[in-house]
């Protein structure tokens, strides 16, 4: 199935007279497909296109020195993750990726830093610019997703600032994401990204390099992605589906293998979005579970994935 995502428009919601249909529109289309795209963001096109100069330079360096930059002790959350670890919940076969996770950058003295509930970052020297150009787009696109959940607080009638509390020292995390090309079919049931849920708050992704991004609508019928260049697509995950009472529910999604198995490879770039870790994930609506903290949550979800414990 081949549908379009909703449009908002960023600055309809600076605008006093259009930012109340922003709000029902950014609410409303999160609710129904779980995706939205949002144009007038901060993130432009050249920092984008660094972006994945810095990314396929990095991932064209030997598995050797890559490994180095390997941190499976805390789950991952920083650092270079090898091709064939990550697996989707309840799969079997691994995904057919690897990836490289950035963080906040936060003094050694953090008390999350500290008490080791946020891991610090690793850069690979090996590429020069990696580290400035991916702490750029990293605040860059952290701002749009604060003003998002500025968004969403309103279309949910929470109290001002609700989610500002939430997220003022969140373990967000950036995804640097390579799906290798390849010339020999994958092993059985193996796609470049599995169906699964997100695990966090809310997701922000750019227009990556390849197409095969597609959701899973509410029926239950698979759709393609497909929106204009220059957006990022916002789209809600397990914890703020947990929060919400499920008003806000999480959804399923996928990244499909090329037709014809070969496309000279895809990055991508998702950018997490999590509370603080001591944030306690209370549902608005006392019957829809129980409270639970926010790096509990995560690093059950990190075990599930394979992500923890290999």
């Amino acid at each position: 199935m081949e549908n379009s995502i909703s449009l908002v428009d960023l600055a309809d919601y600076e605008n006093a007279e259009t930012r109340q249909q922003f709000i029902t529109d950014f609410g409303d289309g999160l609710a129904d497909l779980g995706f939205v795209a949002v144009t007038g963001h901060s993130v432009d096109a050249i920092l984008l296109e660094q972006a994945y100069a810095a990314a396929a330079e990095t991932f064209a360096l030997d598995l050797d020195t890559k490994l180095q930059y390997e941190l499976a002790d805390s789950g991952r959350q920083r650092g270079y993750t090898p091709f064939g670890t990550e697996r989707a919940k309840d799969q079997s076969v691994a995904d057919l990726k690897e990836f490289w996770h950035i963080g906040p950058t936060l003094p050694d003295t953090h008390r999350f830093v500290e008490s080791g509930l946020i891991p610090q970052n690793v850069y690979p020297t090996e590429t020069p610019n990696f580290e400035a150009v991916f702490t750029r787009y990293f605040d860059r696109v952290q701002s749009v997703a604060r003003t998002l959940l500025h968004a969403l607080g309103d279309y949910l009638e929470l109290a001002d600032g609700f989610f500002d509390e939430v997220i003022h020292e969140g373990n967000q995390v950036l995804r640097i994401l390579h799906y290798p090309d390849s010339e020999t079919p994958p092993p059985v049931g193996a796609v470049r990204a599995a169906a699964h849920e997100d695990i966090n708050l809310i997701t922000l992704l750019p227009a990556s390099t390849k197409p095969g991004l597609e959701l899973m609508t509410r029926s239950g019928e698979w759709m393609a992605v497909k929106t204009p260049p220059g957006v990022l697509i916002c789209d809600t995950g397990d914890m703020m589906q947990h929060l919400t009472a499920g008003r806000m529910p999480s959804t399923t999604h996928r990244v499909v293998n090329p037709e014809g198995g070969s496309d000279g490879g895809r990055y991508s770039l998702p950018f997490f979005v999590h509370p603080n870790p001591d944030y306690v994930l209370t549902p608005l609506e006392p019957s829809y579970g129980k409270p639970i903290r926010s790096h509990d949550f995560l690093m059950q979800r990190l075990a599930e994935i394979g992500l923890v414990g290999k």
